[in-house]
């Protein structure tokens, strides 16, 4: 005899019409049952995994204030007891987020015995492929403005506020200038420039503490605190400006004339 395959759902239904046609009105047991206290339990999601400790990374960037990367930045600039060590530490400094983007820490060129230090605002394409400030279209214009006034790059010590090149040569942010401000400022202490030329507007601003814009600022001596000394600051174009307004090179070449006479003096 061939065994028939039992349908569960039909087969409940019949028993609950048998239970109709028996006179069963409700579900009873032999024994009482409280069925608040049978309730589910209540599923508990596992305890999350034990958290390791987190320590601040000493120069995270992402994860430290803005307050603790520049303070961070100042320590470890003051730290430097020569160029060479202030390079090392640079290389090693992960508070300024442009490290991630840029190819090459551009950090100086030229003489740093030299008596004047040249400072930019931030390496560009070219620059940043070759790990040297002042190698494109501008340094080329920059040298020829050096040879007008009897001077070459081997010379004179040239560099930027900033020593990572900005995604698409954007301009810089405020907090990022803050961030490398004290480790330029340091290169200028321990170089021996008598003379600090800054090359537009956004590193006089940075160094020099002027709020007004690079034509009102320029052509006009300032003192600068170079730590153990006090040396003269000039302001000037930056060439890259001068590329795209080739008008104002004549103001340039009066800056450029001050300094050769200071150089004379």
């Amino acid at each position: 005899m061939a065994l028939t395959e039992i349908d569960p759902a039909r087969a409940a239904a019949d028993l609950l019409a048998w239970y109709a046609e028996m006179g069963v009105d409700a579900m009873l047991d032999e024994e009482p049952h409280d069925r608040f206290a049978e309730a589910v339990p209540v599923q508990r999601a596992p305890p999350p995994p034990p958290q390791t400790e987190q320590r601040p990374a000493a120069f995270a960037g992402a994860s430290a204030s803005a307050d603790d990367v520049e303070a961070q930045a100042r320590m470890l600039a003051r730290s430097a007891r020569s160029l060479d060590e202030l390079r090392a530490l640079l290389q090693g400094f992960e508070g300024c987020a442009l490290k991630l983007t840029a190819r090459s820490l551009v950090f100086a060129d030229g003489d740093p015995e030299g008596r004047v230090m040249f400072v930019g605002e931030a390496p560009g394409a070219e620059e940043d492929r070759s790990g040297l400030p002042f190698v494109g279209r501008s340094g080329q214009l920059l040298d020829r403005m050096l040879a007008a006034i009897g001077l070459d790059r081997t010379q004179v010590y040239v560099a930027n506020v900033i020593p990572w090149r900005p995604p698409g040569n954007r301009t810089p942010t405020p907090q990022e200038l803050a961030t490398c401000l004290p480790f330029v400022a340091r290169q200028i202490e321990l170089s021996k420039a008598e003379i600090l030329v800054c090359l537009g507007g956004p590193s006089a601003q940075s160094l020099l503490g002027v709020t007004d814009g690079i034509q009102r600022t320029r052509g006009r001596w300032m003192d600068y605190d170079a730590g153990s000394r006090r040396i003269k600051a000039l302001a000037t174009l930056h060439p890259a400006y001068l590329l795209r307004q080739p008008l104002q090179k004549r103001l340039a070449w009066r800056d450029f004339k001050m300094i050769r006479a200071a150089l004379d003096g």
